[in-house]
């Protein structure tokens, strides 16, 4: 068969050898950007190929499962004609991000010369032809191997695939235009999933989003008779397009948040911050829609959603998918907001604190299983009040545990009181050096006592035969914070606990005190 150089003789920048490749379900894939999910097949093509994202195309053999040859030629510049002696060409743009193009059997098979081959970075054409297209069931021995070639050029402009040359026994796909521009506005608004991922989430800057010092490109699309730019809003969910007219040919393009969002947690990041120009010019053949300005890797999407605004004005295919889906998204968020306010209530006890309670760390979770209302109490207390609060119940713990004569922590309570700094050994590593000095002390009493706790979804829980010193002394650690309310919730519940089978008597004297 022919292996010349393309009708036009334009030269190539770049020509792998013809490498074998591995294909199933008479299919095989070129993509730019490995990962990217992309609509899939049988939306948008032909019987050579099918446009499947930005980034990437599926193409068709006449094998089933199989070998063919393929190659790619990277050109210096467009395709002027078509090449002779090919069954069927092809071609359509694709956003090219890292300047690689791979050629890969649709069950993952691949060859070295095919892979990660170098073209123009930004926006390229791929023209793809192919011949002898058999079906193993048709094919000889006698029959020359199925090839396909590709020729890549970069471009400027996003421009619609199309059939360059139709393979006469070829079928004749369904096109659906609607489901493509549905699928296109919705890849530029993706909402983060709520469920997690079974993959890992692609990293930031990953290769198809990667437009550092690519140029804006522009989307063109051309109509025979007339065309009507849909001027005023276009509705997608959370968000909006705002199409304004500038003068007779020229309106701007621009997101922005909508009024009325329909998400409970509604998209607040546009796709793109800058405005961009539309264009409509008239000709002898007929209009021209000129998209200037835009991102590439949204090109293609762009371009999908102008092939049905201009054949079908004023209808959104996107919006009921929007609406379906944010409808789900309220039943779940109404879900979600009942069983936060079940585990609300068991960990709080009842309704939730202040904010400035639930931002504290230590244990007002568990003095508000043991007594909420004392919680709240302490809570509206005057910064003053809390720190008297604190030192009383630091006091009462010592006091229950026999610590209230021992000279160290006699001494720590009545600075404390006398609101003087605590010494070191208190406030430095929580109390750590403090603590430590507790246990070794030959001084200090050893008695037990049966703590009370309460844990979410356990209820109460009784731990027998520790060491009420132990249980007592981090109420005289708390009045080392600063926070006075902090201090007055850690000094009170562990005071409580303290005090064993007493706890509730004491919380009853605690109320008393607060009075």
């Amino acid at each position: 068969m022919n292996d010349a150089p393309s009708a036009d003789h334009r030269p190539s920048a770049f020509m792998t050898d013809w490498a074998r490749l591995s294909v199933s379900h008479c299919q095989y894939e070129v993509s730019t950007a490995p990962g990217v999910s992309g609509m899939g097949i049988y939306i948008l093509g032909d019987d050579l190929l099918h446009v499947g994202g930005p980034s990437q195309f599926t193409g068709f053999c006449g094998i089933h499962t199989g070998w063919i040859e393929a190659r790619v030629r990277v050109l210096s510049g467009p395709a002027a004609e078509a090449d002779v002696g090919w069954d069927a060409i092809s071609e359509v743009t694709l956003w090219s991000p890292s300047g690689r193009l791979s050629v890969i059997g649709l069950m993952g098979g691949t060859a070295d010369a095919l892979t990660d081959v170098a073209v123009p970075r930004g926006l390229v054409r791929v023209r793809v032809h192919a011949r002898d297209r058999l079906h193993e069931t048709v094919r000889t021995d006698g029959d020359p191997p199925e090839r396909h070639e590709l020729h890549v050029w970069g471009v400027s402009e996003e421009a619609p695939w199309r059939t360059v040359l139709a393979d006469p026994k070829g079928r004749g796909w369904e096109q659906k235009p609607a489901k493509a521009a549905e699928w296109a506005m919705l890849s530029l608004v993706p909402r983060p999933s709520a469920r997690p991922g079974i993959l890992p989430l692609l990293p930031a800057g990953y290769p198809h989003e990667d437009d550092a010092g690519l140029s804006r490109v522009a989307v063109v699309r051309h109509r025979p008779a007339p065309v009507e730019v849909p001027a005023g809003v276009l509705p997608v969910g959370d968000l909006e397009v705002r199409l304004e007219r500038v003068d007779d040919e020229t309106f701007t393009w621009s997101w922005a948040t909508a009024v009325e969002p329909i998400f409970p947690h509604p998209l607040a990041t546009l796709p793109d911050d800058e405005p961009t120009a539309v264009r409509v010019m008239s000709g002898s053949d007929g209009f021209t829609l000129r998209h200037e300005g835009v991102l590439g890797r949204h090109a293609f999407a762009l371009s999908l959603i102008w092939d049905h605004l201009l054949d079908a004005a004023g209808s959104y295919p996107w919006i009921q998918t929007l609406r379906g889906q944010a409808a789900e998204a309220t039943v779940l968020a109404e879900k979600y907001r009942r069983l936060q306010a079940e585990r609300d209530a068991e960990r709080w006890g009842g309704a939730l604190p202040s904010d400035r309670v639930r931002g504290l760390f230590g244990q007002a979770r568990s003095l508000a299983r043991i007594d909420r209302r004392l919680l709240d109490r302490i809570d509206a207390l005057p910064a003053t009040r809390q720190r008297e609060a604190a030192c009383w119940a630091a006091r009462h713990a010592m006091r229950v545990a026999g610590l209230e004569q021992i000279g160290w922590i006699a001494d720590a309570l009545v600075a404390a009181e006398a609101d003087r700094p605590l010494p070191r050994s208190f406030t430095e590593q929580s109390g750590n050096a403090a603590f430590n000095r507790l246990m070794s002390d030959p001084e200090v009493p050893h008695t037990t006592v049966t703590l009370r706790l309460d844990t979410p979804g356990i209820g109460t829980r009784t731990v027998a035969g520790a060491l009420q010193q132990a249980a007592a002394f981090p109420a005289l650690i708390a009045l080392a914070n600063d926070d006075p309310l902090a201090a007055a919730i850690n000094a009170i519940y562990n005071a409580a606990i303290a005090h064993g089978d007493d706890r509730d008597r004491f919380l009853t004297d605690t109320h008393a005190a607060l009075s």
